[in-house]
């Protein structure tokens, strides 16, 4: 216990010595983080090497430890192979995000390294051995291993957007792991998690807010890959059988920020790799809570879901499972006053079963085109475009293709309605009505409008020698852009496909 003490101490003064010297030097050798007004608000250029004397006072506390008689240095001997065999992959994710912080990197170049380097913990004798439960065995241990390692590594990283919310977050993950080696006598966990700790709290004097130096990249992966390694050697020791469970639930801010971050990306859309303003601190920054309490907040959070993650460590199955739900329930409620409009959005569409009435509207399409590619005559035309707008619940239908014309009232009892026109020529056009009650979702509207244009341009084209006229009750265009007072219509022109 005195080692660790002496671990976390020699770490915390390094690291509270070297950060205002290292700070000095990138200011004068111009390693800052300039302002941009737009993601990059702090008023003036920030350092932003905080990773490098984070990692110089972890490497130095062992150092120190290793020059003194106490009983934890035989230990830090013993786990000597394990950490020569981790030493790789820690030092290449600490490079890459030195080389992002001073030169800059691509996505993919990142993700690339951070994927050798998971790569290389595996081979030092990081696997995640049990998921909720189950065990990993075979060919999905290095795949999923790999996940979990690159994961949390970009999730420290994405929620580094406030002053000292990555790096408090870190202190709290460090502690909870730290906690949890004392109580499984894990001694490299605590051997392990205590100068990351130390150092931690060292930086996080100059990192608060107002914060004279930024964590950066070289920070943040480093920091987020030491974690996810400590997590995973965690789990092997978990008294319950659900294994990266409670190391998960210690690390839920930041991974909870990264999966938000990527489903709303998805929803809208989006590429993955683009920064953003809707992080979980930028959303509380954007309810009135100043950075600060926003830290705060995510600090208190972050310790919250450290005693979920501690007590269903301890728990027996029976109990795990009730912890676990509990934590989902409180994870619910966070989301939800964080006020995701895709997410709403996207679990109403889900409710209402859209995804399927999609599939069954694009598939109807796809055989209303084949019919009017089929069709001999301007008859049999105006006779699938009358089905289709059966089929698809429009309220009235017309049709002006080369000589003829034709309308149709499908609904009488239509109160109100908005109107889709497609021209297919100077005179030459499919219009339908579709009262406003109905569903019809807008996302089926534009490839409707195309198939129309599309397949009845061609067939404008094909019947163009044709002289015959059939008379209907057929109107002008200019005509039957007109809707009578008595049907209550409310017309709109869509503009031309």
């Amino acid at each position: 216990m005195l080692s660790t003490i002496f671990l976390a101490a020699c770490s915390f003064i390094l690291s509270f010595l070297l950060t205002p010297l290292l700070r000095d030097l990138a200011l004068r050798r111009g390693w800052v983080d300039k302002p941009d007004n737009k993601r990059k608000v702090h008023p003036v250029p920030i350092p932003r090497i905080g990773g490098v004397p984070i990692v110089l006072a972890y490497v130095g506390s062992f150092g120190i430890l290793l020059l003194t008689s106490l009983d934890g240095s035989l230990a830090v001997q013993q786990a000597f192979p394990l950490v020569w065999k981790l030493l790789p992959a820690a030092v290449l994710v600490f490079t890459i995000g030195l080389i992002d912080d001073l030169r800059g990197l691509k996505p993919w170049q990142k993700l690339l390294g951070e994927t050798i380097a998971a790569g290389l913990a595996i081979y030092g004798g990081i696997h995640i051995q049990s998921f909720i439960g189950f065990g990993v065995e075979g060919f999905l241990d290095v795949p999923l291993t790999i996940i979990w390692l690159v994961g949390c590594t970009n999730a420290f990283n994405l929620i580094d957007g406030v002053d000292g919310l990555a790096s408090g977050l870190g202190l709290l993950a460090s502690l909870t792991t730290l906690i949890a080696g004392l109580l499984h006598g894990d001694a490299g966990l605590v051997i392990a998690t205590a100068p990351l700790a130390g150092a931690l709290l060292g930086f996080l004097v100059f990192n608060f807010n107002p914060a004279s130096i930024f964590l950066g990249d070289c920070g943040s992966l480093c920091v987020g890959f030491m974690l996810a390694c400590c997590g995973v050697i965690w789990s092997q020791k978990s008294a319950t059988a659900l294994g990266i469970t409670a190391p998960l639930i210690a690390l839920s801010i930041p991974l909870l920020d990264m999966a938000l971050s990527i489903a709303r990306r998805f929803l809208r859309r989006q590429p993955i790799f683009r920064a953003d303003r809707d992080h979980i601190h930028h959303r509380l920054l954007n309810r009135g809570l100043t950075p600060r309490r926003v830290t705060l907040l995510l600090y208190a959070a972050s310790g919250l879901a450290a005693c979920f993650s501690l007590v269903q460590s301890t728990a027996r199955n029976g109990m795990s499972g009730l912890v676990i739900a509990l934590f989902c329930a409180v994870v619910w409620i966070g989301i939800q006053y964080l006020r995701y409009q895709e997410f709403g959005l996207a679990a109403r569409l889900f409710r209402q079963n859209s995804l399927r009435s999609m599939v069954k509207s694009h598939v109807c399409l796809r055989g209303y085109e084949e019919l009017l590619e089929a069709a001999g005559s301007i008859e049999m035309c105006w006779h699938t475009v009358r089905t289709l707008g059966h089929e698809f619940g429009f309220s009235y239908a017309a049709l002006r293709l080369g000589p003829q014309s034709y309308q149709e009232q499908l609904d009488k009892a239509a109160n109100g309605s908005w109107m889709l026109h497609v021209p297919l020529s100077e005179l030459e056009y499919v219009q339908f009505m579709c009262p406003f009650e109905l569903s019809t979702g807008p996302m089926i509207i534009a490839p409707l409008a195309d198939l129309l244009h599309r397949a009845l341009s061609a067939k404008a084209a094909q019947f163009s020698s044709q002289t015959q006229v059939i008379h209907k009750t057929a109107p002008t265009a200019a005509e039957s852009l007109q809707t009578p007072k008595e049907s209550g219509y409310v017309p709109f022109i869509a503009p031309q496909v």
